[in-house]
């Protein structure tokens, strides 16, 4: 295994993931802080709408660092967009409450996350073409599922401090400083991320892309690659509903709604993405052997199947067990579609408009159905006054990509081994 490649790549990812969920465990905390309001309603809407303003600056951000990845190379764009991700990371930690400068508190979460929004947007397009051009042809699958493992156990640790934190402060404690310790944790990660990145070496695909192709537009993108960002865009919906609502959503739907203990809820997650993190190598590893397009296409079946089934269950009689039982059959199910997704959307373009055309997919389905994905749930709860309301946003999402998945062309880019063999 290219370790270095891999590393790399997971690094800056988990970076990202482990920062987007550590600000979604702690909404309700960060609510009162910043975002005081009439009513808990009222500062958790808006708290989930400062979540999804960041993800507004993801295409943006994608555009931008998927073309700088695909003309300056992953080693130049991924330095830069962990560089940006710490500064964010570092802005939220140190932010003053809004009883201590009104106004201006607020107004440094916005800014923090539009700051993550535009760097996590060429986060995910050039780490997975790092992941599968550093692969061999054959283990494309296996490489690309450390993309979503990394993201898995990001959120695993995310779990873990915000479980940590929790139980082992009081509400008030919590209040004035604990809900910063997972920050100031993350900071820890991105000078080591820094480090690494800078001392990597650009992939050989890339390389001889850069030396053979025409130089990385935009309008080449679209005008060549059209179907395939559709079908990539497309794709990433089933992963940006199920993520950003049946898990990084979840406390605020088990204290609220539930009415479950808070600390209690992240029993859960820490299930469900253990259990991910394990399975998502597992599936890629069997997708490079039986194909990614049928796998994938089961695994969002089966999950579309049994999500209401499962909630409803949950809802009818609420308890910690049954979310845990929830979330774990449900990691289950979507692992089989996490852990070949990386290579299953990589493997759309070649290498030398791969960046962009990822971050393009990737972040315009991450900004609309992700990003305001929390928002519009918290939403429908309200119109609906149904506890179920999720389901049926996941749900449509499902669908959406079960479509996308079965519209993938079947030819692959064997753009790797064909430049390792040029260049050798």
């Amino acid at each position: 295994m290219n370790a270095r490649a891999v590393t790399a790549a997971v690094i800056g990812n988990a970076l990202e993931w482990y920062d987007f969920t550590v600000f979604g465990f702690m909404t309700v905390v960060i609510a009162r802080l910043f975002f005081p309001g009439e009513s808990d309603y009222a500062s958790i809407l808006l708290t989930t709408a400062t979540f999804g303003v960041a993800f507004v600056m993801r295409p943006v951000g994608g555009i931008v660092l998927g073309l700088y990845a695909d003309r300056a190379g992953r080693k130049a764009a991924l330095t830069l967009v962990i560089g940006l991700m710490t500064l964010g990371i570092f802005l939220l930690a140190i932010a003053p409450p809004y009883s201590a400068i009104g106004i201006g508190a607020p107004l440094i979460i916005v800014f923090a996350r539009l700051l993550q929004g535009f760097s996590a947007g060429g986060e995910f397009g050039s780490s997975t073409a790092l992941l599968i051009e550093a692969a061999p042809f054959s283990k494309r699958g296996f490489y690309g599922s450390f993309q979503m493992a990394s993201q898995a156990a990001s959120l695993l640790l995310g779990a873990l401090v915000g479980a940590a934190i929790s139980r082992g402060l009081s509400p008030a404690a919590l209040e004035s400083w604990g809900w910063r310790v997972p920050f100031i944790f993350g900071l820890i990660i991105g000078p080591i991320g820094l480090y690494i990145r800078r001392n990597m070496a650009d992939t050989e695909a890339f390389l001889h892309a850069r030396k053979t192709a025409r130089r990385a537009t935009l309008g080449e993108v679209f005008r060549s690659h059209s179907r395939e960002v559709l079908c990539g865009l497309g794709s990433v919906i089933a992963l940006t509903v199920t993520v950003y609502v049946l898990i990084a959503y979840l406390p605020t739907f088990a204290v609220k709604q539930l009415k479950l203990p808070f600390e209690q809820s992240f029993t859960a997650l820490i299930v469900g993405n253990l259990l991910l993190t394990v399975l998502s190598p597992i599936a890629g590893a069997w997708s490079d052997r039986i194909g990614r397009k049928g796998l994938s296409l089961w695994s969002l079946l089966i999950t579309l199947v049994v999500i209401y089934p499962l909630f409803a269950w949950l809802a009818a009689e609420p308890s910690v067990m049954r979310l845990v039982i929830v979330q774990a059959l449900l990691s289950i199910a979507l692992s089989g579609y996490y852990g070949p997704f990386g290579a299953l959307i990589a493997e759309l373009f070649p290498a030398h408009v791969r960046s962009t055309g990822l971050s393009l997919a990737y972040n315009i389905a991450v900004m609309i159905f992700g990003g305001f994905g929390q928002f519009i749930v918290t939403w429908l709860i309200r119109v609906t006054e149904s506890q179920l309301a999720p389901t049926f946003y996941v749900m449509g999402g499902l669908v959406l990509s079960l479509i996308a998945v079965a519209c993938i062309p079947a030819t692959r880019h064997a753009d790797v081994d064909e430049a390792r063999d040029i260049i050798r």
